[in-house]
């Protein structure tokens, strides 16, 4: 610890008051917190200075009590403040910060240098804690667009798997009409198209039977079987008998 802390008394620090800090922050730092930075009050006429402690978890807020022998510890989650400042003057500086349940923490009388060290330590552990909330909810935002997305494109059709053919080269129905494993069209789902425009046995046909007709037509519309045309002029003959 104390060799982690030399580099702090060459900014106007006060060597007992960082030694002392620095033997109560052994027995009070967690596991993986490293110290940052410490700041010690330099006031004219105060004989125990409070200090304060930045480390990569938290602030830390160090008053001596009864006289110096004893002092009291406040600590600040990284993750609890919300804003810090740094105010400069005759007698020093002034570093302070608002916690989000809107409690300022100030501590005065602080070196220029020190105070500059300090605002400058505490900005860079604020931003750095905002990338690493802002990446969770990053990849959270993107997981519900691709759900959303998702959501929206229609599950692909297994059942009945139609092979695109160029319209241009059909010729025949017969072409595009699946044929079950027996050889023969199923002529109730995939009427001969070709043979019922031939023949005129449209008048013996009930309403219902036409009607039936006429739906499977569209289906194979739908399917990109036969024409707009083709459809029309279908329609039209189914029509004319009803």
């Amino acid at each position: 610890m104390k060799e982690q802390i030399k580099k702090f008394l060459n900014e106007e620090q006060d060597p007992k008051a960082i030694d002392k800090i620095s033997n109560k922050l052994e027995d009070l730092l967690m596991k993986n917190e490293e110290v940052g930075y410490i700041g010690v009050q330099k006031k004219p006429v105060t004989v125990f200075p409070d200090s304060i402690v930045l480390t990569n978890k938290r602030i830390i807020i160090c008053k001596p009590k009864n006289l110096g022998f004893s002092m009291e510890f406040v600590d600040y989650n990284w993750d609890s403040i919300s804003h810090t400042f740094v105010n400069e003057s005759i007698l020093g500086s002034e570093f302070s910060f608002t916690t989000k349940t809107d409690l300022t923490i100030s501590i005065d009388y602080l070196p220029k240098i020190q105070a500059r060290k300090i605002y400058t330590f505490a900005k860079e552990q604020l931003d750095e804690l905002k990338t690493k909330t802002a990446e969770p909810l990053e990849t959270v935002f993107q997981a519900q667009i691709v759900e959303s997305i998702a959501e929206e494109i229609p599950k692909e059709r297994t059942e009945d798997v139609v092979e695109e053919i160029d319209t241009e080269e059909v010729t025949d129905f017969a072409e595009i009409v699946p044929v079950s494993l027996s050889g023969y069209r199923d002529e109730k789902q995939f009427p001969d198209v070709n043979q019922e425009t031939k023949e005129s046995g449209l008048s013996h046909l009930s309403q219902d039977e036409l009607f039936e007709k006429l739906q499977n037509y569209k289906k194979l519309l739908d399917n990109g079987l036969i024409m707009q045309g083709e459809y029309d002029a279908l329609k039209k003959e189914v029509l004319s008998h009803m």
